[in-house]
Parts: structure tokens; C-alpha cells; sequence
């Protein structure tokens, strides 16, 4: 069975950096899509960012291209997500996850592993 455990959440200022950490473990070679989403208190869970780990073709939201990287580390069954110029509307609890299937990244019901969360505010 997968496992995953996000790390790297913080409080940062506007204009800050983190980055976030998903380490897998378990049989996590059928997993296709490996990505990030968010939520912030009272929203719905938004897509931030999803890899396709065959090839590494990435994908992003609107909001936040040209800032966040995603990336992974398959050597190490880690999955990143850098986060650089980061505002308030960046606040919410990161979740990573997993799916076996060929998806519409963004669509939450298309996953079938997700990690527990990391915290990420962003004050002005």
C-alpha cells in the first residue's frame, strides 16, 4: 500500500519561498500522475500542479505558473513543489497525491492516494 507524507509547510512573508516535500513509499511504480492541491479554509480543494511521472511532462494552474515547480526525485520516491514569489492567496493546507489512471489532472475524484497535508501561510 502507498504512503504519502508531505513536508516543508511554513509561515513565510509575501515574496517568500518554500519548498514542499511528498515522500512515497510502498509499490508506487503504477502510479501515473503524482501532484499537488490546496485548500484554504471555506474553498474547495484546488489543483496547484501535477507531473506525469512516465515522462515528466508538468502541469500547472493558471495561478501560479511562472512561480511554483513541480518536480520529482525518483531515485529518492519524492515529489517536490517549489514555491517562489508567494502571496496571501497562497495560503492553505498542501496536499500531495497520487493516481493510477490517465486523468484530467485537476479532477480531485481522479485520485486514489492522498498524504495527510502541510500548512502553508503567507502573511503581508
Amino acid at each position: 500500500q502507498v504512503q504519502l507524507v508531505e513536508s516543508g509547510g511554513d509561515s513565510v512573508h509575501t515574496g517568500g519561498s518554500l519548498r514542499l516535500s511528498c515522500a512515497a513509499s510502498g509499490y508506487t511504480y503504477p502510479i501515473r500522475y503524482m501532484s499537488w492541491f490546496r485548500q484554504a479554509p471555506g474553498k474547495e480543494r484546488e489543483g496547484v500542479a501535477a507531473i506525469y511521472t512516465r515522462v515528466g511532462i508538468t502541469y500547472y494552474a493558471d495561478s501560479v505558473k511562472g512561480r511554483f515547480t513541480i518536480s520529482q526525485d525518483n531515485a529518492k520516491n519524492t515529489l517536490y513543489l517549489q514555491m517562489n514569489s508567494l502571496n496571501p492567496e497562497d495560503t492553505a493546507m498542501y496536499y500531495c497525491a497520487g493516481s493510477y489512471g490517465l486523468i484530467r489532472w485537476s479532477d480531485t475524484k481522479a485520485y486514489n492516494i492522498w498524504g495527510q497535508g502541510t500548512q502553508v501561510t503567507v502573511s503581508s
